[in-house]
């Protein structure tokens, strides 16, 4: 029995997964956290694997590494189920336990695993054929019987589509994932799933069946107007159901031409406009066996590399949460208004009764004008749900193919019971582990950042999405560059993201223009074809280095270097022989509050500048991952260039004394935030010209996209935090509060989305779910509460809290790869009290307002030191 000194280590974990089930990796790197008292340090680990032919344990190996260190043992192969367990020794010799283990399995390794085919129900060749719009399609079912003996050990699906799937076994749902396989880059990447459906099998007579629709793949997709068909004009499915016998002999089930193919109730499904279900046109048993499918129709085989299917690396679109109305009111006798209380991201359910053929229709919207939906927002998205009763008693529906923005929902021809009861919204996003909080004794500062974590949630569907309501919900790269570091103390995204970035690589231009959205489809003469953007081109510098910086994944700077090089050396040809990047089209800042309503990008800030200092800070960038990846001639390159385009900017663009050829608040931002100011003074007289400049605008916001992330941390970084807080706090529009005056639950895509009237801006760009400007939170955690690390996944803990703005306490906790770290300070009697957390196998401090440097143990510790000015709080 293990004592009070003794390690114990928590169940292991493998690459980013939440659970390591049909991964793509054969060599999964491997993690653990692990409690231990204050003075106790690793020294060694070993890690065991049971496999199918035996269990097999490494040698103690001397490290003090536990994050994401190297497979040690020989690959895994293709289906290959194993069990990990870690044990760990100090430098006092004393041993832990075993970890209780982690079941790893790796899913289709190699292209040759795959014998299913991708199939499509039969379109007959007609030359002249009409071809349909993509909302009249009708979404269909396919289904195969098969024999399965009574000797199952277990059995996998492999599964994806061309479009959306659900599929069912024997009458019953295979997992619970929404929108699989989710959206990439289908020509380069295609994700499949791994499913486990040993107990949908029964001995004897089985049948699968699958729905399928449009989604990304064919669906309609895009601003004005949209476009459809985008990666192919039919979708198919490929299903590989593998059925391991207890004598190791495996049955294969496979998508070939004998699977037959049918009509469902789903009469229509895109998500955009929205789902129609006639409830009729059920067709019961088409997925359990004895079905007669005679008069199904058959299919075709369609092209489909298997060299592009995936595994994929980070968690599927789930449904997380339900919420119930807070407020149903009549609007008519036959249209109710449903308020739930909070803007989400996801789909209603609904409990019905009434007479067949009845339809119940509902509508989403954001935001009400005058007590109706106001849907003009929204733009070409229908965003409307049709439910066809079938008239036989109580009947409960929720859409499967499409997902909405909204708060309020309008619904027409109810016939249910109670709508607090009956109308529930479920809300979905990619189901990645949350990691991060926050909280102080503002309330108003709470509801922000909560609101951020929304928009985080309902733009964090399978990809980083810019708005998840209206007619665009694409990949923009310019706002996951700015809220990557946010993201990532929030949530374990890192898998997602990691998915995500792959597809940027492969649709970056053979130049290394990078698209400003991926996965990148048409978008009129501005967007298409993509221009090297600075702010949006730089993801693929920037933010790999925030995800290394949050995880110490050096695997992922590996993955994505030959991209950010490639941008780079792009925008190295683009910049004149000084380093000035100041030719092209560029966003600027965008959505300055002082841009014009029709130019978004015309701030005030010189857009040559912001380019010329994100050229900068993306070569820094660039040496730096050269660095960690050893590339010491390449990291010389690109360190020398940095430091040319540096002085460029400084003789460009900065005057003596520290002041700015763009006098704004964005300019001096970047200037201190990206490091390219000549000297010290420059610094000095830059924080104070910024902090005039807030003032000077009465502590409103006066930038954009590019500068609202910077603005705080730059007054901060030059001692003026209580500015920083006056501008946090302001109510005012342009303000981060003044939203929290209209109600709002999300963050905005324009300061005022929303009018001080109450009146919805006219403007065609007009969310009310958009993260980008909720970057401030990552202040919020790093200086408000004070939570900041100085090493990769948080080896090295700062805490480095800055009471300011009336507040009497802050704090954060994170769950870092070494274990939860978190702070929480309180102002009181002339004191300021911090208790700390930090993990076994990181180290901490805490640097104090006024200089001074404590060193913490591992643990939690609570210190206290005297704080001038805390009395009069």
């Amino acid at each position: 029995m293990s004592d009070a000194r003794t390690p114990a280590v928590d169940v292991p974990t493998a690459e980013h997964y939440r659970v390591p089930f049909g991964i793509g990796e054969s060599s999964p790197r491997i993690s653990w956290k692990t409690t231990a008292p204050a003075d106790w340090t690793q020294q060694a680990y070993q890690i065991e694997a049971t496999r199918a032919d035996g269990t097999c344990r490494t040698d103690w190996l001397t490290s003090r590494d536990s994050v994401l260190v190297p497979w040690p043992l020989r690959p895994l192969a293709s289906r290959e189920a194993c069990e990990v367990r870690v044990r760990v020794r100090g430098a006092d010799q004393v041993t832990s336990d075993w970890s209780r283990p982690l079941r790893i399995e790796t899913g289709l390794l190699t292209p040759t695993d795959w014998t299913a085919r991708a199939i499509s129900p039969h379109e007959p060749h007609e030359p002249h054929r009409r071809e349909r719009p993509a909302a009249e399609r009708r979404p269909p079912l396919l289904r195969k019987e098969f024999a399965v003996a009574a000797d199952v050990e277990r059995a996998r699906l492999y599964v994806t589509a061309h479009g959306l799937y659900e599929i069912e076994i024997n009458g019953q749902r295979v997992g619970d994932h929404a929108l699989a396989p989710g959206w990439t880059s289908y020509h380069h990447r295609l994700r499949y799933q791994t499913h486990d459906v040993t107990d949908h099998l029964r001995a004897g007579a089985n049948a699968i069946g699958a729905w399928l629709a449009d989604g990304w793949y064919r669906g309609r997709l895009g601003f004005g107007g949209g476009h459809a068909d985008l990666y192919g004009d039919r979708v198919a499915l490929i299903a590989q159901l593998e059925i391991v016998h207890r004598d190791g002999t495996v049955t294969v089930v496979g998508t070939d031409s004998s699977w037959r193919a049918g009509q469902g109730p789903v009469l229509s499904s895109g998500l955009l406009d929205g789902e129609t279900y006639d409830a009729r046109e059920e067709v019961p048993g088409w997925s359990s066996p004895g079905f007669d499918d005679g008069a199904w129709s058959p299919v075709d085989n369609v092209e489909r590399d298997p060299a592009t299917l995936v595994a994929p690396t980070g968690p599927p679109v789930r449904c997380t949460q339900e919420i119930s109305p807070v407020l149903v009111t009549a609007l008519d006798v036959d249209r109710l208004l449903v308020d739930f209380g909070q803007n989400l991201v996801g789909r209603i359910r609904i409990t019905v009764d009434g007479l067949a053929g009845h339809t119940v229709v509902i509508r989403h919207a954001e935001v009400l004008q005058d007590g109706e939906l106001c849907v003009r927002p929204l733009r070409d998205a229908v965003s409307t749900d049709r439910y066809v009763l079938r008239g036989a008693g109580p009947e409960t529906w929720e859409p499967r193919f499409t997902l909405h923005g909204f708060r309020y929902a309008e619904i027409t021809g109810w016939r249910g019971g109670d709508p607090y009861r009956d109308v529930v919204a479920r809300v979905h996003h990619t189901d990645m582990a949350r990691t991060g909080w926050f909280a102080c004794s503002n309330e108003q500062v709470n509801r922000l950042h909560e609101n951020v974590v929304w928009s985080l949630r309902g733009n964090f569907v399978d990809l980083p999405t810019d708005c998840p309501q209206r007619d665009e919900r694409l990949g923009w790269t310019g706002d996951i560059q700015v809220f990557a570091p946010t993201a990532a103390f929030l949530y374990d995204c890192h898998g997602m993201l990691a998915s995500w970035l792959r597809d940027v690589a492969v649709e970056q231009h053979d130049d290394g223009t990078v698209p400003w959205y991926v996965p990148e489809i048409p978008g009129g003469e501005q967007w298409t074809p993509a221009r090297p953007g600075a702010g949006w081109g730089d993801v693929v510098a920037l933010t790999p280095w925030d995800l290394y910086r949050a995880s110490g994944d050096t695997a992922l700077l590996a993955a994505q270097y030959e991209s950010a090089r490639r941008w780079v050396d792009l925008i190295t040809e683009l910049a004149d022989e000084s380093g000035l990047w100041n030719r092209g089209y560029q966003l600027g800042d965008w959505l300055d509050p002082f841009a014009p309503p029709e130019d978004p990008s015309a701030g005030r800030t010189d857009r040559h500048l912001i380019a010329t200092a994100y050229y900068a800070w993306s070569l820094r960038h660039v040496a730096w991952t050269a660095d960690v990846l050893g590339r010491e001639d390449e990291r010389r390159h690109y360190e020398d260039l940095a430091r040319r385009v540096q002085q460029a900017f400084a003789d460009a663009y900065v005057l003596p004394g520290g002041l700015m050829t763009s006098d704004t608040q964005t300019a001096y931002a970047v200037a201190l935030q990206f490091d390219l100011l000549p000297d010290a003074a420059s610094r000095v007289a830059a924080g104070h010209r910024l902090a005039e400049l807030v003032a000077a605008g009465g502590h409103t916001i006066q930038t954009g996209f590019i500068g609202t992330p910077l603005v705080a941390p730059a007054l901060s970084a030059t001692h003026h935090d209580d500015t920083a807080y006056a501008l946090l706090l302001q109510q005012e529009c342009p303000s981060w509060l003044y939203a929290l005056k209209h109600d709002a639950t999300t963050i905005w895509e324009r300061w005022d989305s929303m009018l001080p009237d109450g009146t919805v801006n006219p403007g065609e760009m007009t969310s009310f779910n958009h993260y980008a400007l909720g970057a401030v939170a990552q202040w919020l955690h790093t200086t408000v509460a004070g939570l900041t690390m100085s090493a990769p996944g948080y080896r090295d803990i700062v805490f480095r809290p800055r009471p300011g703005g009336g507040l009497t306490w802050a704090s954060a906790a994170h769950e870092s790869p070494y274990g939860r770290t978190a702070i929480r300070w309180e102002l009181r009697e002339a004191h300021l009290t911090v208790e700390t957390t930090v993990p076994t196998g990181a180290t901490g401090r805490i640097e104090w307002p006024d200089g001074g440097v404590s060193t913490l143990p591992t643990g939690t510790t609570t210190t206290r030191r005297p704080h001038p000015g805390s009395d009069s709080h």
